[in-house]
């Protein structure tokens, strides 16, 4: 049985991969939809000897099949964004506490203790709807911060102009997490000049902007807040951890994720270092749905290990072990 301090304590890359192959072994024997999966492609479980060689489930799965590891009752559901008639994401969550302590050791990893900070979110198209991982990670972030100026905003954009210039001027260390619609139209209403305050970019602009090239959006976010860099969070419904960049695109994986990149023509290829293709995620703290997805994001992976995310799939793109899913 593969447990939460199992996953929370690694510390090599060998003790990654020991954990990551007990993870198939234990999602091939107790995931029936993954399990199928392999077995539509063929693949010998005691044959599987390192990570290439793991399948990983395309993440449309989530849309329509119901992927967990355990007969445990369902804790939270969390379902993605979509426009109105789309068919979205369902992540079936059997033990929710993984899924805080995840985030919570990946956000100290990289911010530090969280009571340092104020936390304020500008997510509104999350707000509008129910069952976003993200909202129920920023309200326990916001819980966490023990400070009463720490919360949510929607449509309120001159309370929170006042409260970040305030806040600033005071000294206080800020971080601002926004969708990213919504953080340009902030700074349409105002210009900033923050010295004290992290802006962090969630993705996306959910239909209502152009969608735009990273380097013009953060240019602009830049310039428009007064900062020298914006932060990011790689995260979606069907993962249970998250990467953070510090600045320029760059994100960076607590230790028990890990990122391959395949080919874009073939599945169960990988490339190179340093090649655009296929992100594929290893998230560890998936112990009861599937650990191994396959995103419809495209990026490159850096020798460190860090990676960049250059933009997604369309639907001629997708192509391998996606077919199964039609």
């Amino acid at each position: 049985m593969i447990t939460s301090s199992d996953i929370f304590a690694i510390s090599s890359q060998k003790q990654f991969e020991k954990i990551a192959l007990k993870m198939f072994r234990f999602q091939y024997e107790n995931n029936l939809v993954y399990q199928e999966f392999c077995d539509f492609l063929k693949t010998d479980p005691h044959k599987v000897k390192s990570l290439q060689q793991i399948p990983f489930l395309p993440i449309q799965f989530f849309k329509s099949h119901k992927v967990v590891s355990n007969t445990n009752p369902i804790q939270e559901t969390f379902t993605s964004s979509g426009t109105t008639g789309m068919i979205t994401s369902k992540h079936l969550v059997t033990d929710v506490t993984l899924y805080e302590e995840s985030y919570r050791k990946g956000f100290s990893e990289f911010y530090g203790n969280i009571e340092d900070y104020v936390v304020l979110a500008l997510l509104p198209s999350y707000l509008e709807r129910e069952g976003s991982s993200l909202i129920y990670m920023v309200k326990d972030l916001i819980a966490l911060s023990n400070h009463p100026e720490s919360g949510f905003y929607l449509h309120n954009h001159d309370e929170l102009i006042a409260k970040l210039i305030a806040l600033d001027q005071a000294g206080q260390n800020v971080i601002l997490i926004g969708v990213t619609f919504a953080l340009l139209d902030l700074i349409e209403k105002h210009q900033f000049q923050l010295q004290h305050t992290i802006i962090m970019e969630t993705g996306g602009m959910k239909g209502k902007r152009k969608e735009m090239i990273r380097e013009e959006l953060h240019e602009q976010l830049c310039k428009g807040f007064g900062v020298s860099s914006i932060h990011s969070e790689y995260g979606m419904t069907e993962l249970l951890s998250q990467a953070y960049s510090l600045g320029n695109g760059v994100f960076e994986c607590p230790s028990w994720i890990q990122i391959l990149v395949r080919d874009t023509e073939d599945a169960l290829t990988y490339i190179q270092d340093g090649k655009t293709g296929g992100i594929n995620v290893i998230d560890l703290a998936n112990i009861n749905s599937c650990s191994f997805i396959a995103t419809q994001d495209l990026g490159k992976k850096n020798p460190n290990n860090s990676f960049e995310v250059l933009g997604r799939f369309d639907n001629s793109d997708i192509r391998g072990c996606n077919l199964m899913v039609i």
